[in-house]
């Protein structure tokens, strides 16, 4: 009789510290979180002798749970650690957004756990290995099954992260060095499965192979699955989108973020004369909706989560008027006393007189008449740091004509946002807002020529002089594909992250009058 067997993989991508099932921006219960998935993986276990579980990245940041962790409770066990310790899970993968509180809190997250962290082409510098571990991990299942999980990340790291944060790594192309440890893998370990778990999305449409999105190397997922032979199943992530599929024989998959849903993967194999085949191979994408929290894990993180909300909650300032926006589209068009806010404080902390911001979501609620902490971390939610640097006029002009494509005009003429900035990933926080110069942006015209009548302190942007400007690391270092901000020279860096630097702002001034100075405009 024929021997078959059937393995279920499962799979998290873009947690982002979405430990319990709670929205901390409203405090409610959601279908969310490690501790709901945690029984979800139990569950399938106890009926299925075959599992592997994998995390595919950006893990450890993206919640106010755990920066407050990292702040104030970083002596202890991180909590998401400890969370897929007791899940089990067989492989993680590095995430960009891992190097985001730096590297030592990496570091001690990765000798915490239980399980291998794979990024085979983050490399060390001096040694050229890789950084992290080892490129690849076997698993072998009870009935003799070899199954190789194969990690790799978005290389396109430096162009986003603090440069200390990722001193002494090297990241080399993730399609050539997953070419590679395929090669080898398939020739050494003579495995009967071989799994890419990368910390990437996809740079063309999977069914049509149509260019989805500008080729800069930051997400790879299609070119790995059309030009290498030997992958079986291609896990991706960073995107946060959801879909399935097939791009020659390599089944495809992304889960979202958030923990909201998660990956799921059938395969099956037939034993025959000369090791096991795959027969069949299937993917989806299922919800946590309904499934219950792990009670350990609620009891475990009760004292750090009980602390997260006493920090959330203390009330540090007033605002006297209207700050709260109702209208994302309006506020990026038209000067909104929250931006305006933002603007002063890094003007303030950083003594420029130029300042760059972005309305990073749509769901930022902007602050009503009395602000907690809760209130600064759902609005900023990432833990930028401050750069100013030193750019000429010409510098400016483009960054601003950069920003200038978020918008384009309907069939019938509306303004409206580019569904570039919209699909496949939401990259609203891509659209910057100046503070210190006066500028129009005219839809109508073409990219390149889109911003009119720049000007600074009353006179016309001289496209040859420097400006000192202040922005966050992120945009600093070029992210978001603002080139012409890349390796300018760096005027001052202020190390504290925003949401300390917004909240040492409101204790000092107390109350805070919602104002606007009318400094940009967006027209058709």
């Amino acid at each position: 009789m024929t021997n078959k067997a059937n393995i279920k993989i499962l799979y998290t991508s873009d947690v982002h510290g979405n430990a319990l099932p709670i929205n901390y921006g409203t405090n409610e219960q959601a279908d969310l979180g490690l501790a709901k998935y945690a029984t979800l993986i139990k569950k399938t276990r106890e009926i299925n002798d075959h599992v592997i579980v994998i995390d595919n990245g950006d893990l450890i940041q993206g919640t106010p749970f755990m920066t407050h962790y990292v702040k104030k409770h970083s002596g202890k066990q991180n909590p998401m650690i400890s969370i897929m310790n007791r899940i089990g899970i067989d492989a993680g993968v590095i995430g960009n957004h891992e190097f985001n509180f730096g590297k030592g809190i990496l570091l001690d997250a990765i000798k915490q756990s239980n399980y291998p962290w794979l990024s085979a082409n983050s490399l060390d510098e001096k040694t050229g290995n890789p950084y992290f571990g080892p490129p690849y991990s076997i698993k072998t299942l009870s009935n003799g099954i070899k199954a190789a999980i194969v990690g790799v990340t978005t290389h396109y790291i430096p162009n986003w992260e603090t440069p200390e944060h990722i001193q002494g790594i090297q990241f080399a192309d993730a399609c050539t060095t997953l070419q590679h440890w395929v090669d080898e893998i398939r020739l050494k370990e003579k495995c009967d499965l071989l799994i890419a778990a990368y910390h990437g999305g996809f740079e063309r449409d999977i069914e049509t192979g149509k260019v989805t999105e500008n080729l800069t190397g930051e997400n790879q997922g299609y070119e790995m699955a059309e030009k290498i032979d030997g992958i079986d199943i291609l896990l991706t992530g960073h995107q946060h989108r959801i879909l399935t599929g097939m791009i020659r024989d390599c089944l495809i998959i992304q889960p979202g973020n958030n923990a909201e849903n998660y990956g799921k993967v059938d395969v099956e194999l037939q034993q025959e004369e000369n090791g096991w085949v795959i027969t069949s191979k299937q993917a989806s994408v299922k919800t946590l909706e309904g499934i219950e929290a792990d009670p350990v894990i609620l009891k475990n993180n009760e004292e750090l989560e009980q602390s997260t909300q006493n920090w959330l909650d203390k009330p540090i300032g007033h605002i006297e008027g209207d700050m709260t926006i109702k209208d994302p589209l309006q506020a990026r068009m038209e000067k909104h006393p929250f931006i305006e806010f933002i603007q002063k404080v890094q003007m303030d902390i950083s003594g420029a007189d130029i300042s760059v911001t972005s309305l990073f979501s749509n769901d930022s609620p902007g602050f009503s008449s009395t602000v907690t902490m809760r209130d600064i971390v759902t609005n900023y939610k990432y833990p930028n740091t401050l750069i100013v640097l030193s750019l000429t006029g010409r510098d400016i002009k483009q960054a601003l004509e950069r920003s200038a494509t978020y918008f384009v005009l309907d069939p019938k003429g509306n303004l409206t946002v580019n569904p570039d900035y919209i699909s496949p990933k939401s990259q609203h926080y891509n659209y910057d807002m100046w503070e210190g110069l006066n500028y129009t942006i005219r839809v109508s015209k073409p990219n390149g020529n889109k911003v009119e009548n720049i000007s600074y302190q009353g006179n016309s942007l001289d496209m040859d002089k420097t400006y000192h400007v202040v922005m966050n690391n992120y945009r600093a270092s070029g992210g978001g594909n603002f080139d012409m901000l890349k390796n300018k020279p760096v005027v001052k860096e202020i190390q504290q992250d925003m949401v300390e630097l917004i909240s040492n702002y409101i204790q000092k001034h107390k109350t805070i009058k919602a104002a606007i100075t009318n400094n940009f405009s967006v027209k058709a």
